[in-house]
């Protein structure tokens, strides 16, 4: 595919999507269980997700160790091509690009073969480089694919990167969007402030990937100063874990967003709140995030889209307490889980 956006992908990417980041389905015996990877993605899609990220973070970075990297895109470009075959519905595809220099080529490479449309861009492999030479790396990847700016919470493996970083960064050409994710007000408006100092905020789309600030982020037009103009800048939607459970409400929620008036508001935040508490359970807040793949498969598993908690990595576990503070929030905001929707469809996505 070419290396760049057409005009049709760009539009569809700005206009704001909701994109669940997609965990990996396993076996027992940490096999890629592919009747249940494609069901997770025939759910997203049917709930109306605008994108797919596979390959990323909920995904189990371990999938590269282990060989099932390219087996879970290949999965992922087959059910969105037949889904776009069956609909005739665009879905905008993103893949998951990690490690150093010559990795994240090579992995931008074979997720452009496979008809991906960007490429979300960790740069945890690079901690200690200087902005130059994180930005030498990032314009290295853009040269094979779009790329998507991927800023990651410290407490999961990510660095600090300053506004420095996001105006440079910005700068690349190629960069079509940004998924903020430091789970920081500060570090978030930093990526702000970078991309609008960068001179390109028309072209840059804004996604919120702080699962702890889903609906405020989508909510909040930012206003940054500059050289004495006042420039507005909007988070279009989101690319989330939190995403990746409970989609189909996601879905909806966004949609009123959306559309909301500003009298809807102060409702939305309150329904954001509770979407919060719901995320601290899942994700493991209190234990600095450690049952964040285990907390969202555990959601999967009762809902009979995965067969157990199976994770490359056997530290990636439930923390103690955690599945109690999931029947918490399943109990306390039933309205935001979508069981009836995914138990209708089940069998079919299982086919």
């Amino acid at each position: 595919m070419s290396a760049f956006l057409t005009y049709e992908l760009k539009e569809l990417l700005q206009g704001g999507l909701a994109i669940p980041a997609n965990p990996t389905a396993l076996t027992r015996d940490l096999k890629l269980d592919e009747r249940r990877q494609r069901a997770l993605s025939r759910y997203y899609l049917d709930a109306g997700s605008g994108g797919l990220a596979i390959g990323v973070h909920t995904s189990q970075f371990e999938i590269r160790e282990v060989g099932l990297y390219q087996p879970v895109l290949e999965l992922g470009k087959e059910e969105m091509d037949s889904f776009l075959n069956k609909s005739g519905k665009s879905v905008f595809r993103i893949a998951g690009v990690l490690g150093n220099t010559a990795q994240a080529v090579n992995e931008a490479g074979i997720a452009s073969d496979l008809g991906y449309h960007a490429g979300l861009l960790g740069l945890a492999a690079l901690k200690g480089k200087s902005n130059k030479e994180l930005v030498a790396h990032c314009r290295a990847v853009a040269e094979v694919i779009p790329v998507i700016g991927f800023y990651l919470q410290t407490s999961v493996g990510g660095a600090v990167l300053d506004t420095e970083f996001w105006r440079e960064f910005s700068k690349i050409e190629n960069v079509v969007a940004i998924k903020m994710a430091p789970f920081n007000r500060y570090n978030t408006l930093d990526v702000v402030r970078g991309v609008v100092e960068s001179g390109r905020a028309k072209d840059i789309a804004l996604y919120t990937g702080n699962d702890d600030n889903i609906v405020a982020d989508l909510l909040t037009e930012y206003k940054i100063p500059i050289e004495g103009k006042v420039i507005a800048k909007k988070i279009v939607g989101g690319l989330l874990g939190h995403w990746a459970v409970w989609n189909k409400k996601a879905v909806d929620l966004f949609e009123r967003i959306k559309n909301a008036s500003p009298s809807e508001a102060l409702d939305l935040l309150s329904v954001g709140a509770g979407i919060t508490d719901a995320n601290a359970a899942f994700f493991d807040s209190r234990n600095g995030f450690k049952g964040s793949i285990a907390g969202i498969h555990e959601v999967l598993i009762r809902q009979g889209l995965l067969e157990g908690n199976y994770t490359i990595n056997p530290k990636e576990r439930l923390s103690p307490g955690q599945k109690e503070e999931i029947d918490r929030v399943y109990a306390l905001y039933p309205e935001l889980n979508d069981d009836v929707f995914v138990r209708e469809n089940i069998d079919n996505w299982l086919r």
